[in-house]
């Protein structure tokens, strides 16, 4: 009971006799009618008071909490309307027709369900924010149940907002958001926060790593998930929507957590490359992948990257059509995109997915952590180089036209950076070309002995590195998107499911090993061997390779390791190298570089 309750409770007992005309008496505790009337008016102004107290202080506290805001409309709210509204009511995709589920059309917003509760932190361990009541299933409108606007219908809200809201920006939906964010954590000491600029890619360079097999999946990343498909498009198929959504929900929600972001930033790392596909914000005609649930992993990885300091490289990893035929694109097989019955149609969804993510993306919540855009995962090789120059200066202007001012970054399509030169000119530091660098798909580089491998690293592709980075030479502003520390292509699926490894010689087409004796000594069981079995030697070895590569590839913009964890392909999992120790505990702290001699591996045989 408040202090106000208790005084006019209080008040009722200590009457005392009042002065009436001359010779009048009044008992203790009996009053005259004038002393009632007095008396009530006493308590009903007690109770007003104990009202206004009460109230006052509830308000308070939900002021307090963010959950009342004064003076300032949040950001979620403020992000105008007006931008989906140009996408139209349905998730339309130009030259052909994108379903979204049973995604209602964007109202243009709805400020009344919006959620106001706050994610500000003072730093990047700070608390969690505080959310406002959760939208309970009842209050749902009928138009939303059970689509990606409907938060009850999720099946992990740590770290979401829980309120609905039909507002949505490019015609994509802020559900889940909180309406503000804290941009002041750093990743190291040796980078600033994401409040302060960058500087210089040429002077401080990237070290990052690709959260890969996570929102795009990989059969050679997580083969638990792949029993009986050979790629995502075959996965939903054969589970069918509601199976195939509750599979990858579940390892949305758990085979990348806060957790990593956090070790990701204590291993000296400072940037994420975050891949996901078209199907987080748009399918076509008769796709099976799961709609709509990766988008808001996405916008949460986004989050948990900025509360640990760490910039974001967003990574459009599967277009319409698969741009590679390879099953990281969606769908192994032919490529139809750009080129094939369908390519034109698809280059032109392609481009309407970009202008929509790149609507969304151009708010002011991801000016200081989106630090690169990235417009398409190695198209395939055999795509006309002109008309892929002509698809990427229609993106690049969509996406700069749109508001987005991160440098946008294409893919050298598996060409060689020598391609690209005098290529795509005249975009000066707002376009940067990515290379993925491996000497394990090529059967004259496979076969490279432990110490030649290193040197490899150091000089040919320090030398095509240096000669990208010119622009008198190459193209200008080169990145390394993609490298590991395999040395065989044993592991299983890599090369596709049941496709077999160039190592062993059982890849199609091939009759004998490719490894460096080109016997049956090299055999893939003894390369996939578990950590726990690798002697020092080995070990040396791949500590060695991998700082060698590290040291080369920053005489570019930087380097993204591919990737951050896999079930059991150790030789591709940065977090397997830190556990094993054959990586360096922190990135920018290394004890080799190509500037020494290549150290002796002792006798370790180079079948192994």
């Amino acid at each position: 009971m408040s202090r106000g309750g208790d005084w006019a409770a209080a008040s009722t007992d200590h009457i005392m006799p009042a002065a009436g005309a001359a010779g009048s008496t009044e008992k203790l505790g009996q009053a005259s009618p004038a002393r009632k009337s007095r008396r009530t008016l006493w308590i009903l102004l007690g109770l007003v008071l104990t009202v206004l107290v009460v109230a006052g202080a509830v308000v308070g506290g939900l002021v307090a909490k963010n959950v009342i805001r004064v003076g300032t409309r949040p950001a979620a709210e403020s992000s105008s309307s007006s931008s989906s509204a140009s996408s139209g009511s349905s998730d339309s995709g130009g030259a052909g027709t994108a379903t979204s589920g049973s995604s209602p059309s964007s109202t243009g917003g709805s400020s009344a369900s919006q959620a106001t509760a706050s994610s500000s932190a003072t730093s990047a361990s700070g608390p969690k924010p505080t959310e406002a009541a959760c939208t309970k299933p009842s209050e749902i409108p009928s138009s939303a149940k059970g689509t990606w606007t409907d938060p009850t219908s999720w099946l992990d809200m740590t770290d979401f907002n829980c309120t609905f809201t039909d507002e949505r920006v490019g015609g994509l939906p802020v559900v889940g958001l909180f309406s503000d964010w804290d941009d002041s954590a750093r990743a190291n000491p040796n980078v600033p926060p994401l409040n302060k600029p960058w500087g210089s890619y040429d002077d401080r360079p990237i070290r990052g790593v690709s959260l890969g097999g996570w929102l795009s999946l990989e059969p050679f990343i997580t083969p638990s998930i792949f029993d009986g498909a050979v790629d995502e498009y075959s996965l939903c198929a054969k589970l069918g929507p509601k199976k195939a959504a509750a599979t990858l929900e579940k390892h949305y929600a758990t085979f990348v957590t806060e957790d990593d972001f956090k070790s990701i930033a204590a291993a000296g790392l400072d940037h994420v490359r975050i891949p996901f596909s078209y199907w987080a914000v748009a399918v076509y005609d008769d796709d099976p992948y799961v709609f709509g649930v990766s988008w808001r992993y996405l916008l949460r990885g986004i989050e948990w990257a900025r509360k640990h300091g760490l910039r974001v490289k967003l990574d459009m990893h599967g277009l319409p059509g698969s741009q590679n035929g390879w099953n990281h694109s969606g769908r192994q097989g032919k490529v139809d995109w750009l080129a094939g019955p369908d390519g034109a149609t698809n280059a032109k969804r392609s481009l309407d997915v970009h202008d929509r993510l790149s609507r969304f993306f151009a708010q002011d919540r991801y000016k200081n952590v989106l630090a690169f855009y990235g417009l398409a995962n190695e198209p395939a090789m055999s795509l006309d180089q002109d008309a892929l120059i002509d698809w990427t200066a229609q993106a690049y202007k969509i996406v700069r036209g749109n508001g987005v001012d991160a440098p946008q970054v294409f893919s050298e399509a598996l060409r060689g950076l020598p391609a690209w030169a005098g290529k795509l000119t005249g975009y000066g530091d707002k376009l940067v070309i990515d290379v993925h660098e491996y000497t394990i798909f090529d059967v004259n580089l496979i076969k490279l002995a432990h110490a030649d491998r290193v040197a490899f690293a150091c000089k040919t592709f320090g030398n095509q590195i240096d000669t990208s980075m010119d622009p008198a030479t190459g193209f200008g502003p080169t990145m390394v998107g993609e490298w590991s520390q395999a040395d065989t292509d044993c592991t299983e699926y890599l090369n596709g499911v049941g496709n077999g490894a160039r190592w062993d010689g059982t890849y199609s087409g091939m009759t004998s090993p490719a490894c460096p004796t080109a016997d049956k000594r090299c055999s893939c069981p003894k390369a996939n061997a578990d950590p726990s079995t690798y002697t020092s030697d080995y070990k040396r070895f791949l500590l060695t390779w991998a700082e060698a590569q590290m040291d080369t590839f920053e005489q570019s913009w930087g380097w993204f390791y591919w990737t951050w964890k896999t079930e059991s392909a150790p030789l591709w999992s940065y977090q397997a190298g830190l556990a094993g120790k054959f990586l360096p505990p922190r990135a920018y702290q290394r004890s080799w570089s190509c500037s020494d001699s290549v150290p002796s591996f002792g006798s370790l045989p180079e079948f192994y």
